[in-house]
This record gives structure tokens, sequence and C-alpha cells, in this order.
């Protein structure tokens, strides 16, 4: 464990009882016609109940855990920081849901709420939505939800099969914040970046937020113009990850699962804000509490950024009225982490 020192030290002595704790599978239809599956971890002790929400990708993951059942030892007398060292999960979502947990019933037990915990303020927080265009892709996804909801604002996944016609109509909305190249969901062997859509994309899209584009000897000279707006998210796992980027970042995509460990994720926070980098939160589809808690941090640390942090209802693969606009309220100062 590294000492305990920055942000972090405001919450790793804070103390907690877990007595028992449960599963539970949570099931949803999202946007991209997938079929969501995550995993809520719910502890309790001293009549408090703390949740968190294991976002990892694959159900078959979710379904291993559930088949295990509650076995892991985590009941006794903890801190924070005690019960991450003895916390033996390496992969980083599923740490990440006992983790928040933790929090959430530590912070319940103790009568306090993260912000106060912090030293800072939840302000309203601001958020786009990522849609999926549909196959063939066009625009009309993005033309149904501004109907309803007509100061919406978006984040977009590009894909080989934007034409230039696609990228200049949905260029022309003024409602796109940032477009995802997805360079890191694919498998590194597979066809080689998509040239002339990293240069559609740039160009078409003038003043958004480029995210996640391959490294190559190629790409990088297509988006050597663009640096300033290129953003990264699949790559940022901890600290070193950003130390280790090949050009010093203006901004960054903050999910905080990816990290696992609350103290690599608030050590995060602290370089960031030391180096003068700004952040916007990022969502894995979550069912459950774990939506909430990235709108919490968002609230936070970075609430005017286009955070990819929308209330589930819009995850829906139809849009519907009466969901809330952005920016959505600052939370409450009630103890606990949701």
């Amino acid at each position: 464990m590294s000492s305990l020192g920055g942000t972090y030290a405001r919450l790793a002595e804070l103390p907690f009882e877990i007595d028992a704790y449960g599963l539970e599978r949570l099931e949803a239809p999202v946007t991209r016609d997938l079929m969501r599956v995550t995993t809520l971890v719910r502890l309790t002790g001293g009549g408090e109940e703390g949740l968190g929400e294991d976002v990892t990708w694959y159900a078959e993951a979710h379904d291993l855990e559930q088949a295990a059942g509650a076995s892991r030892p985590l009941a006794g007398s903890w801190t924070l920081d005690s019960f991450s060292a003895a916390l033996a999960i390496e992969e980083p979502n599923k740490r990440w849901a006992y983790e928040s947990a933790a929090l959430d019933l530590a912070l319940r037990q103790a009568g306090r709420s993260l912000g106060d915990s912090l030293g800072r303020t939840p302000l309203p927080v601001t958020f786009v939505v990522s849609p999926g265009l549909g196959d063939p892709p066009s625009a009309e996804p993005l033309r149904r939800r501004l109907e309803l909801y007509p100061e919406l604002r978006f984040k977009l996944d590009a894909a080989s099969a934007w034409t230039d016609e696609l990228v200049h109509e949905l260029a022309a909305t003024g409602t796109v914040d940032i477009v995802d190249y997805k360079a890191y969901y694919s498998d590194p062997n597979s066809s080689p970046p998509d040239l002339d859509l990293y240069r559609r994309v740039a160009e078409g899209f003038s003043e958004v937020w480029l995210e996640d584009p391959a490294s190559t000897d190629a790409t990088d000279e297509i988006l050597r113009p663009h640096r300033d707006r290129i953003t990264w998210d699949a790559p940022i796992h901890s600290v070193a990850d950003v130390e280790n980027l090949a050009f010093a970042p203006r901004t960054l995509n903050a999910k905080p699962s990816r990290f696992g460990f609350l103290r690599e994720l608030l050590d995060f926070y602290d370089y960031c804000a030391d180096h003068r980098i700004g952040l916007y939160g990022g969502g894995m589809f979550e069912l459950g509490a774990g939506r909430g808690q990235i709108q919490h941090l968002a609230s936070l640390f970075y609430p005017d950024a286009p955070n990819d942090v929308a209330p589930g209802g819009y995850n829906e693969r139809e849009p519907r009225p009466g969901l809330p606009a952005s920016p959505l309220p600052a939370p409450g100062n009630e103890p606990g982490f949701r």
C-alpha cells in the first residue's frame, strides 16, 4: 500500500463493521441491442447497508460470482485501508464493487457524507448521452432524443460505416461533445485502424474531444494537429498510466471502476489536479447503485464536464419523456456514497 497521503488520507482510517454480505444479479436491455448484466454487492453491519456494483462487462463473470455465493471472509472490524489491503480481488471492476460498498457502509455507520469527509461541496452535474446510431448508422437516434430533450448533448462511438455525409449531419446538430474511436476495445491483432475514419472524424468534428485513438505512426500523423483534443479512457487505470502517455493530455475520462482501488482513484484525482489535467466522468451501463456513485463523484470532482453519467433511463433502447434534464441536482448531505 502507498503512504496515506493526499485526498485518500481523509478516508483511509474510517472504521466500519461488516456482519454479512450478499450478491444480487441485475439485468436489463440497454442501447446498442445489449443485454447488460451487473452484480450488486450489499455489505451489512451495525444496522446499516453499503452498496457497490460490479460492472464487469461479460455476463459469464457475473454467473461465476453468483455461483460462488457470499463466500469471501469479509465479516469483522475494518478501516477502509485495512479492508482494501485484505481484499483478495485482482480484477478492477469487481474490486471497485467491494471498495465502493465498503465506503458507503463506513460513511453510513459514521453518519458522514462523502463531501464533508473530503472537504468538498457537491455541485450540479452536467451530462451527455451515448446512444448507438443503429446498423446502418444514422442520425435518427439523435433526432428522436432531441425531439424530447432539445438541450441534450452526446458522446458517440465512431465506426467505419460513418460516411462523410453522416459525419456532416451529426456535426451540424452542434450537440456532440465527444467522439470515441474505441481503439482499445478490439483485438490488437485485428485489422489496422481505419485511417479514413480517423481523418473524417477529426476534421468533421472540429471542436469535440477525440477519445481513445489507436497509437500508430499513421494515426499519429493524422491526429497531430488535433492533439489538444485527444483524451483517453480505456488505457487509464492509475497515475502511472497517465505518466506513460506519449504526450500530456488536456483532459481524461475518469471511470472509477477501472481503478479498482479507492486509493488509486483518489491519487489519480490529486495528480490530475496538480498537473492541471481536466476530467470528465464515464459510465459502464450501470444498472444499480453504481450509476449514482459515478454521478456523486462527478458532483465533487468534475461537475461541469461532459460527463457520460446520464441517468439510467437514457440508456434504454428507445427514448422516453420524463427523464431528468442536465444538469442533475447536486447530491444532498446525507450519510453514505450513493
